[in-house]
């Protein structure tokens, strides 16, 4: 900093500064600021502004009387028109007057028995609160207000309704910031304005200055009363630049006498992620949330301006970063849950945007836009609105900007948290629509991105315990299926027991959702594993913008769980709803994706399906569901026959126990014995039944009633397989079709339906040996008993 400019802010320190306080954050500025050349701009603004509060009203009027004295000398006779007009226009509008008077008030000025004053900050107020107060109007009044001109009570009341009906001037938040500095304002006071500040920040038209005193702000996070809201406001400020070894040694100063507070782990999670070798402090992945939202002053007045507005405003209140505090009452609406308007956070017109190349986001139509712009675009203040626009979702995946998905996650944690979790009343169809419309945006940015957010998991923890399983079902179990590899310590009570009081409660189709919904998500955690598995086979790491390391065993230990747990309530639920075909589709569908997992995904395990699984699908009265079970007993088969190939040449020990390979060759001896060998309900079977009581149920040959001819599924086949071939009978003898050739072609008329999955278990598990004894394609052709 020129000695000249550190000379004329000391003399301004000394002159202006009302205790020592003030004086010790210039003086701490002073020594550690960056001399930049914008900042130095600022800085000789401040010089003025405060030189200026000094001069006395006196001065101000005498220069603009002899000012009006000589422009009336040298006017003519068009402009003294002009100028009538302009004040008959002021006099006829009682809130031009009342900003006139704000921007003329005297410092000193009596609050109390001041009727004037009253009256027109009631007029400013009104406004403020019905429509908004213009930028001009905006930057009068944050100037009044924070100079203390007739005390601090009427700054407070200012502070209330300054509510902006379009943008916020950058400059009259520059201002504002330094009369924190230069004037004697209550704690309270600045607290107020603080949150006021973080409330419409995404809605001040350039923040360029504002990060150029970026060291003015940071100093005072050392007030242990402003300390939470300063970090927020560092938090959206703060730029790669912005981060120096002197800061981060002043947080964790900080965090040594204030504990492990959350806002100062956040602020330092921004910073390790812009320079990770200057934050050596662990910090946990998942932290809760460290910055609450302080809108709650201002919060219905500006979604009233807003809406009245007819949403002149494409900022919105609730899309603040940060995740508002939770309080005491959750009867609350939904308020704006729609997707903001993409915006780029310079302003067109704005000096920044001038002085380099920006490429507005709302202008990106087409892909080579995207090409041709890729380093002029700057991401929104309103990180919500790139799940508006594919093409912004394609640059936030290519820049790879962790502090942007940082962004992203508050804000959606805003919305799903405060704005949907705990709103328990008044879902009308406007709220449920806005609903319906975020959590389908949410869903397609997910399935974009090929990953899920840490705020949506979060989320869903909680919401899973006040869920009824009704509301946006499709669109809470589209984003369940989304979430990250859990750990097996507490999947359990975060995802199991949540899920079981709702599945066993529901009706059919909600469990066939349940199912479908943990089916898919066992897949892109095995699709995970696949892309992510290191070479060696050991370790794997599911990389993602919230980073979870986790060994082989632990992942599979979570797999394990799952498909444990899908297996409990399969068992459970085909008791309730008896055994129905298409809870049992689902069922098989998820235990088709379980049978692959060695083969397909390269996770060394096999896990078995349970017998309550097991047997409703052999003895299912559809063929489709008996043809599926075949198809999975195959490729059970090829798995544990591949793993054993693979241990034995590579002498590798895979987590394939011998208690799964007994499970294994138990059911495909059961299969093999009931539907081709006729050998049920016999002796030494794995289901017996006592020979009385098959006497009574007047059965001929019991034993062969789940045979490939006679079992519910292929009834009505082979009736009409014996039709074909003995189409002059009159009496029926289904056992005619396993004598000699018949049998053959029984079977290549079942295949022929389409039974894929039962004809590869045949052709695996069944060596076939013909009456003559002929070796057919190097295998025996066996006809089944016929006993």
């Amino acid at each position: 900093m020129p000695g000249e400019l550190r000379k004329t802010l000391a003399e301004v320190v000394s002159a202006h500064a009302q205790n020592k306080r003030s004086r010790a954050r210039f003086e701490f500025c002073l020594n550690e600021f960056v001399p930049e050349e914008n900042t130095i701009h600022i800085c000789f603004r401040y010089v003025a502004m405060a030189k200026a509060a000094n001069l006395s009203r006196s001065d101000l009027d005498s220069s603009s009387g002899s000012d009006l004295s000589v422009s009336s000398r040298t006017s003519n006779r068009s402009l003294r028109v002009v100028e009538k007009e302009r004040r008959r226009n002021e006099a006829g509008d009682p809130f031009l007057l009342a900003l006139k008077y704000f921007s003329e008030v005297e410092a000193g000025t009596p609050r109390i028995g001041n009727d004037v004053l009253e009256r027109n900050l009631v007029q400013v107020e009104r406004v403020g609160l019905s429509r908004g107060l213009p930028p001009e109007a905006i930057s009068v009044m944050l100037d009044y207000a924070m100079s203390l001109r007739t005390g601090g009570m009427i700054c407070v009341r200012v502070l209330k309704f300054l509510i902006p009906a379009t943008v916020v001037p950058q400059e009259a938040v520059v201002q504002a910031v330094a009369w924190l500095c230069v004037s004697k304002i209550a704690i309270s006071t600045q607290v107020l304005f603080l949150r006021w500040l973080l409330t419409v920040f995404d809605m001040i038209d350039s923040k360029d200055n504002l990060r150029a005193i970026y060291g003015f702000i940071f100093h005072f996070v050392t007030e242990e009363n402003l300390s939470p809201y300063i970090c927020h406001l560092l938090y959206l400020l703060t730029r790669r630049e912005s981060v120096r070894p002197f800061r981060v040694r002043k947080l964790l100063d900080l965090q040594t006498k204030m504990g492990r507070q959350p806002f100062l782990f956040h602020l330092l999670s921004l910073y390790k992620v812009f320079c990770p070798e200057l934050v050596t402090l662990a910090l946990p992945s998942q932290m809760r949330s460290g910055f609450k939202n302080h809108n709650s002053t201002w919060k219905a007045a500006l979604s009233a301006v807003q809406k009245r507005n007819n949403g002149q405003v494409s900022s919105d209140i609730s899309l603040t970063l940060g995740v508002k505090h939770k309080t005491n009452s959750r009867k609350r609406k939904y308020h704006h849950l729609e997707v903001p308007s993409l915006s780029s956070s310079v302003q067109r017109n704005s000096p920044s945007s001038s002085s380099r190349k920006v490429f507005p986001l709302e202008q990106l139509h087409t892909f080579p836009q995207l090409l041709d712009n890729l380093h002029c675009i700057e991401l929104p203040s309103q990180m919500g609105s790139l799940l508006g626009s594919s093409l912004a979702l394609c640059y936030l995946d290519y820049v790879q900007d962790d502090s942007a998905f940082l962004r992203l996650n508050f804000w959606l944690g805003h919305a799903l948290h405060e704005e949907f979790l705990f709103c328990s009343g008044d879902r009308g169809s406007g709220s449920s629509s806005e609903a319906l419309h975020l959590l389908n945006r949410l869903l397609s940015t997910q399935h974009f991105l090929q990953e899920g957010f840490s705020s949506t998991e979060g989320f869903l923890y909680k919401f899973l315990n006040v869920w009824d399983g009704s509301l946006l079902r499709p669109q809470i179990l589209g984003l369940l299926s989304d979430i990250p590899v859990v750990p097996s310590s507490c999947i359990n009570q975060l995802l199991f027991e949540p899920l079981v009081q709702l599945f066993f409660t529901s009706t059919l189709f909600f469990k066939c959702s349940v199912i479908d919904c943990l089916n898919n998500m066992l897949l892109k955690w095995l699709t995970w594993h696949s892309v992510y598995a290191l070479e060696d086979g050991l370790d794997i790491s599911l990389h993602s913008h919230t980073p979870m390391n986790m060994s082989l065993s632990g992942f599979m230990d979570s797999v394990v769980e799952l498909v444990r747990f899908v297996g409990r309530l399969a068992t459970v639920g085909l008791q309730l709803e008896g055994c129905h075909s298409l809870l049992l589709s689902f069922i098989l569908d998820f235990y088709e994706t379980v049978c692959d997992m060695f083969l397909k995904y390269g996770l060394p395990m096999v896990v078995m399906p349970p017998v309550g699984v097991f047997y409703p699908a052999l003895f299912a009265t559809d063929p489709v569901s008996v043809d599926r079970l075949g198809y999975i007993m195959y490729r059970y088969k090829k798995n544990l026959t591949s793993a054993k190939c693979q241990q034995k040449e590579t002498k590798q020990v895979f987590h394939i126990s011998r208690q799964t390979y007994r499970e294994f060759n138990h059911y495909l001896s059961f299969m093999v014995s009931c539907l081709w060998n006729s050998k049920m309900f016999l002796p030494g079977m794995a289901i017996e039944v006592d020979q009385e009581l098959l006497s009574l149920s007047k059965v001929a040959k019991p034993w062969t009633s789940f045979d490939l001819i006679h079992h519910p599924a292929f009834l009505g086949y082979a009736l009409d397989f014996h039709h074909k071939c003995w189409p002059e009978r009159k009496e029926i003898d289904l056992n005619s079709i396993k004598a000699g050739k018949q049998w053959d072609w029984y079977l290549e008329f079942l295949f022929s339906q389409g039974f894929q999955g039962l004809q590869q278990f045949v052709q695996s598990s069944i060596t076939r040996r013909s009456v003559a004894g002929t070796n057919d394609q190097g295998q025996g052709d066996r006809q089944p008993t016929n006993s």
